[in-house]
């Protein structure tokens, strides 16, 4: 665990900067990406690549690095001939490869604190095709929950400071994603992928929000992995609806090409909204998918001014 003060108490004194993306980080560092497991692979074919790019976001200015266990499920190792007990050894992994970064980072740069927050993907990550951009599975809550459990409580053992509970595509699965993180006793935050002011899956932000609503261990919730354009209205929303904090970290502003495997469009991902955001109420704060650390320094030194 982190050797300083909650992460809960940084949030109560105000908002704190996130990583930007793992993914073109580590691509950035000529890693190859292109298969199922995506930046999970490297847990077991490159773990110092993941530390460089948790490293090269702290020195940018990130205070909470959200670890390289998105896609990491013991079903997709499985197809990878990584048995059970590997697979928990792997997962355990993304949360100290994180922790070893910001030990690096706090022996350089004495008193700035820092947090390790373990991905949770959603199911549809684990399928890669595109599915945690659609939800609706045909699964129910007990089965998610059931799909779930093994990994969150093996992420939770690792002793991460908190549960990224993120880019959740639909209102049954985050259900049961709150469930299951609250037997753990670890804070988290829910944060889903939303289009358009709804779910992926269509629903309205306003019943995915009370999803977290008066649950004990929810440190923040709100939306990651989606327009920027969509942050400030949400972020408003998911406090007024939980009385929390929100948590906001938004992609650069282009769409994902399942079929192709690219992200296509034009970026429009500003740090210059922060201010805004973190008005509207948002106290973790920070970048998604093709947000680099370049970004996560300017978004951090807005927040900082």
């Amino acid at each position: 665990m982190s050797t300083g003060g909650t992460l809960a108490d940084a949030l109560d004194a105000g908002p704190v900067p996130l990583d930007g993306g793992l993914s073109n980080q580590l691509e950035a560092q000529g890693c190859d990406l292109s298969d199922a497991l995506w930046s999970a692979r490297l847990l077991a074919d490159a773990p110092e690549q993941i530390e460089a790019a948790h490293l090269a976001y702290l020195r940018a200015g990130a205070r909470v690095l959200i670890t390289a266990s998105y896609q990491a499920t013991f079903e997709g190792f499985a197809r990878y001939g990584i048995d059970r007990a590997g697979a928990e050894a792997l997962l355990a992994r993304s949360v100290r490869l994180a922790r070893r970064a910001a030990d690096t980072a706090r022996r350089t740069g004495p008193g700035r604190e820092s947090w390790v927050a373990a991905s949770v993907g959603p199911y549809g990550a684990m399928l890669a095709d595109g599915s945690e951009y659609r939800g609706r599975y045909g699964l129910g809550v007990r089965e998610l929950e059931w799909f779930h459990r093994p990994r969150v409580a093996a992420l939770a053992a690792a002793g991460p400071d908190a549960l990224a509970l993120e880019t959740v595509p639909d209102v049954d699965e985050a259900e049961a994603l709150v469930r299951v993180a609250e037997e753990t006793g670890v804070p988290y935050w829910l944060s889903y992928s939303v289009a358009g002011g709804r779910t992926r899956a269509g629903q309205p932000l306003e019943e995915a929000f009370a999803v977290a609503a008066g649950r004990d261990g929810v440190l923040a919730v709100g939306i990651n992995c989606c327009d920027p354009e969509e942050a400030r209205e949400a972020v408003e929303l998911a406090v007024a609806v939980t009385g929390r904090p929100a948590v906001v970290y938004p992609n650069s502003g282009e769409g994902w090409d399942a079929g192709a495997r690219r992200w296509a469009g034009r970026g429009t991902f500003d740090p210059g909204r922060v201010r805004a955001w973190a008005r509207a109420g948002a106290r973790l704060v920070g970048g998604c998918c093709r947000v680099g650390p370049e970004q996560v320094a300017e978004l951090a030194g807005r927040l900082e001014a």
